[in-house]
Protein backbone atom coordinates (compact mmCIF):
# COMPACT_ATOMS: atom_id res chain seq x y z
CA UNK A 1 0.00 0.00 0.00
CA UNK A 2 1.41 3.57 -0.86
CA UNK A 3 1.46 6.06 2.68
CA UNK A 4 -0.41 8.80 1.60
CA UNK A 5 2.39 11.56 0.67
CA UNK A 6 3.32 9.01 -1.82
CA UNK A 7 -0.14 8.20 -3.01
CA UNK A 8 -1.18 12.29 -3.64
CA UNK A 9 2.61 12.85 -5.49
CA UNK A 10 1.69 9.94 -7.49
CA UNK A 11 -2.01 11.31 -8.29
CA UNK A 12 -0.82 15.07 -8.97
CA UNK A 13 2.05 13.89 -11.79
CA UNK A 14 -0.56 11.72 -13.47
CA UNK A 15 -2.78 14.78 -13.77
CA UNK A 16 -0.51 17.21 -14.76
CA UNK A 17 0.66 15.33 -17.71
CA UNK A 18 -1.89 14.70 -19.37
CA UNK A 19 -3.22 18.65 -18.74
CA UNK A 20 0.14 19.81 -20.38
CA UNK A 21 -0.18 17.60 -23.47
CA UNK A 22 -3.86 18.64 -23.62
CA UNK A 23 -2.22 22.47 -23.76
CA UNK A 24 -0.26 21.55 -26.26
CA UNK A 25 -2.79 19.55 -28.55
CA UNK A 26 -5.08 22.76 -28.11
CA UNK A 27 -2.26 25.42 -29.60
CA UNK A 28 -1.58 23.11 -32.00
CA UNK A 29 -5.15 23.03 -33.44
CA UNK A 30 -5.24 26.68 -33.31
CA UNK A 31 -1.78 27.03 -34.61
CA UNK A 32 -3.22 24.87 -37.49
CA UNK A 33 -6.28 26.67 -38.02
CA UNK A 34 -4.55 30.00 -38.14
CA UNK A 35 -2.29 29.46 -40.76
CA UNK A 36 -4.31 26.47 -42.28
CA UNK A 37 -1.96 23.22 -41.46
CA UNK A 38 -3.21 20.00 -40.98
CA UNK A 39 -1.94 18.87 -37.27
CA UNK A 40 0.27 15.59 -37.71
CA UNK A 41 1.84 13.11 -35.47
CA UNK A 42 2.93 13.81 -31.57
CA UNK A 43 6.31 12.02 -31.13
CA UNK A 44 6.57 12.76 -26.72
CA UNK A 45 6.68 17.07 -26.51
CA UNK A 46 6.56 17.67 -30.14
CA UNK A 47 4.42 17.94 -32.50
CA UNK A 48 4.30 18.29 -36.75
CA UNK A 49 2.21 20.80 -38.40
CA UNK A 50 1.74 20.59 -42.08
CA UNK A 51 1.18 23.30 -44.36
CA UNK A 52 0.05 22.57 -48.06
CA UNK A 53 2.92 24.89 -49.06
CA UNK A 54 5.28 22.40 -48.22
CA UNK A 55 6.42 24.18 -45.04
CA UNK A 56 6.73 22.06 -41.65
CA UNK A 57 5.85 23.79 -38.50
CA UNK A 58 7.47 21.52 -35.25
CA UNK A 59 5.88 22.93 -31.76
CA UNK A 60 7.54 21.21 -29.32
CA UNK A 61 5.92 22.13 -25.39
CA UNK A 62 8.01 21.77 -22.30
CA UNK A 63 8.42 24.11 -19.63
CA UNK A 64 7.36 27.03 -22.23
CA UNK A 65 6.25 26.13 -26.05
CA UNK A 66 8.37 26.83 -29.05
CA UNK A 67 7.73 26.46 -32.77
CA UNK A 68 10.29 26.00 -35.34
CA UNK A 69 10.40 25.68 -39.06
CA UNK A 70 13.37 24.14 -41.87
CA UNK A 71 13.85 25.15 -45.23
CA UNK A 72 16.15 23.79 -47.94
CA UNK A 73 15.62 26.51 -49.69
CA UNK A 74 18.37 29.21 -50.89
CA UNK A 75 16.67 31.89 -49.82
CA UNK A 76 12.70 31.31 -47.91
CA UNK A 77 10.22 32.13 -49.06
CA UNK A 78 8.09 35.52 -47.16
CA UNK A 79 5.20 32.66 -46.88
CA UNK A 80 7.81 30.54 -44.74
CA UNK A 81 8.37 33.79 -42.42
CA UNK A 82 5.07 34.83 -41.97
CA UNK A 83 3.58 31.54 -40.94
CA UNK A 84 6.49 31.03 -38.64
CA UNK A 85 5.62 34.36 -37.22
CA UNK A 86 1.71 33.20 -36.98
CA UNK A 87 2.74 30.43 -35.14
CA UNK A 88 4.99 31.88 -32.66
CA UNK A 89 2.87 34.66 -32.11
CA UNK A 90 0.17 31.58 -30.62
CA UNK A 91 3.35 30.03 -28.80
CA UNK A 92 3.78 33.49 -27.19
CA UNK A 93 1.15 35.69 -26.55
CA UNK A 94 2.92 38.04 -29.16
CA UNK A 95 1.74 40.47 -31.79
CA UNK A 96 2.62 38.64 -35.42
CA UNK A 97 4.40 41.48 -36.71
CA UNK A 98 6.87 42.15 -33.59
CA UNK A 99 7.42 38.39 -33.95
CA UNK A 100 7.92 38.58 -37.81
CA UNK A 101 10.78 41.70 -37.60
CA UNK A 102 12.56 39.33 -34.53
CA UNK A 103 12.83 36.57 -37.19
CA UNK A 104 13.94 38.96 -39.77
CA UNK A 105 16.33 40.39 -38.13
CA UNK A 106 17.80 37.14 -36.70
CA UNK A 107 17.81 35.31 -39.95
CA UNK A 108 19.56 38.55 -41.88
CA UNK A 109 22.13 38.61 -38.64
CA UNK A 110 22.56 34.60 -39.32
CA UNK A 111 23.60 35.21 -42.90
CA UNK A 112 26.33 38.43 -42.60
CA UNK A 113 27.72 36.63 -39.71
CA UNK A 114 27.69 33.52 -40.40
CA UNK A 115 26.61 32.18 -37.39
CA UNK A 116 23.30 31.42 -34.97
CA UNK A 117 21.51 34.36 -34.58
CA UNK A 118 18.99 35.34 -31.08
CA UNK A 119 17.06 37.92 -30.77
CA UNK A 120 15.52 38.34 -27.75
CA UNK A 121 12.55 40.67 -26.59
CA UNK A 122 10.11 40.93 -23.69
CA UNK A 123 10.75 37.52 -22.13
CA UNK A 124 10.64 35.65 -25.52
CA UNK A 125 13.02 35.07 -28.16
CA UNK A 126 13.63 34.28 -31.85
CA UNK A 127 16.79 33.01 -33.58
CA UNK A 128 17.71 31.76 -37.02
CA UNK A 129 20.50 29.60 -38.21
CA UNK A 130 21.70 29.61 -41.80
CA UNK A 131 23.68 27.33 -43.74
CA UNK A 132 24.15 28.10 -47.51
CA UNK A 133 25.59 24.32 -48.21
CA UNK A 134 23.23 22.38 -46.08
CA UNK A 135 20.15 19.91 -46.80
CA UNK A 136 19.00 22.43 -43.91
CA UNK A 137 19.77 26.56 -45.25
CA UNK A 138 17.55 27.68 -42.72
CA UNK A 139 16.34 26.93 -39.17
CA UNK A 140 14.14 29.72 -37.18
CA UNK A 141 12.59 29.42 -33.90
CA UNK A 142 10.51 31.42 -31.43
CA UNK A 143 9.54 30.76 -28.08
CA UNK A 144 9.04 32.21 -24.33
CA UNK A 145 11.90 32.21 -22.46
CA UNK A 146 11.40 29.99 -19.77
CA UNK A 147 11.57 31.49 -16.46
CA UNK A 148 14.77 30.91 -13.71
Amino acid sequence: MMRPVYLAAAITLSVAVPAHADECDGLAARIASEIGAKVGRRQGPSIDLKIPNGTKIDLTCRSEPIVQAASGDPTPSAVYFQDLAIAGAAATGENAGAVQSAIGKAYETSLRERRKSFIQQNGWSANCYTDPSGSIRTLCSVGRIPPG
